[in-house]
């Protein structure tokens, strides 16, 4: 088990994204299989956001979770208007907005109290300090058990830290993408801050995986592109070694070394076949040398291209 807050969650969670947003058509009956079988596998720790199909996967985690609430420990996160063009960069943090967003967040999962509440993304318009204090409001009202930031600086976390304590930072966190080692974890591990990686699989780039279908927001990524996944994978064949050599997959090892670093990683997947896959990340250990292999191949910075469009990047690390 590992632990968020007063969280106690499983070693792994699963990020719920890509039933609803980014990767293509999904179809729900199969999401709920696999949600299903996750709970199954022992996975107690699901991610989610109101952005995210803009409430449909909120709403389809509510149906998978229905009648075993209590087992489970559900994240999800706002911020991000659903009404994006009503504000400036679509971002809302204010007071009045967290308290709009808390409520329709708890009708679309079915659900009386969110585990972890996270906000999504700065608004540059709404300091800090107001934001953390409203989700410091709605845990004394009992809406929520634990406080959560996404994609902030080492900076801005401190000044929320002042308000309240924050559980958890959720921020991209992989083998090819090793941003936060230099401010973000440290201070994490010195404000007792559980860190949450998602895209920990490099949006699948590191189990060799890459957009097919029409629908798949990576094509707009910058590390997409051809020039960029033809420098990438000269990186990845290196896991691929590794993996062969330790009789695992390339997802299990990336997975295992994100475990290594005291994360909880919320690898998701549409398909039976890749949860098992990633699960099973938890039983392999790796040792000194391999860890400093991994990481010798996969230097900060030496990854070709940016993991998100100018636009995008603009709404991180505030």
């Amino acid at each position: 088990m590992a632990h968020i807050g007063p969280l106690s969650v499983s070693k792994q969670g699963f990020g719920c994204m890509g039933f609803s947003h980014s990767y293509g058509q999904a179809d729900d009956a199969e999401s709920l299989r696999t949600l299903d079988k996750a709970i199954e596998l022992g996975i107690t720790f699901f991610d989610t956001a109101d952005i995210y199909g803009r409430g449909h996967n909120e709403t389809l985690l509510g149906k998978a979770i229905a009648g075993r609430r209590n087992k489970l420990v559900i994240a999800t996160k706002f911020g991000n208007r659903l009404d994006r063009d009503t504000t400036p960069h679509g971002l809302d943090g204010s007071r009045a907005y967290v308290q709009q967003a808390i409520e329709a967040s708890l009708k679309r999962l079915n659900i009386e109290v969110i585990d972890l509440y996270y906000l999504h993304r700065v608004d540059p318009k709404t300091p800090i300090e107001e934001t953390v204090g409203a989700l410091a409001d709605l845990k004394k009202e009992g809406k929520i058990r634990a406080i959560g930031l996404s994609e902030v600086s080492a900076a801005t976390l401190r000044r929320a830290s002042k308000v309240h304590p924050i559980d958890a930072l959720q921020s991209e966190y992989s083998l090819w993408t090793r941003d936060v080692e230099s401010e973000i974890l440290p201070t994490c591990q010195e404000l007792n801050i559980a860190f949450i990686p998602f895209s920990p699989l490099g949006r699948g780039f590191l189990a060799g995986s890459l957009p097919t279908e029409s629908g798949d927001r990576r094509h707009e990524h910058p590390r997409f592109q051809a020039d960029a996944v033809a420098a990438n994978k000269v990186r990845q064949r290196l896991i691929e070694n590794i993996a062969a050599r330790l009789d695992a997959t390339a997802a299990q090892i990336s997975l295992a070394w994100l475990l290594s670093k005291g994360t909880i990683p919320i690898p998701g997947t549409r398909h039976i076949s890749h949860l098992e896959d990633n699960w099973a990340a938890n039983n392999i250990r790796l040792d000194a040398a391999t860890i400093a292999e991994l990481e010798d191949g996969f230097p900060p910075g030496s990854t070709v291209g940016a993991r998100y469009t100018a636009e995008a990047l603009a709404r991180v690390n505030a």
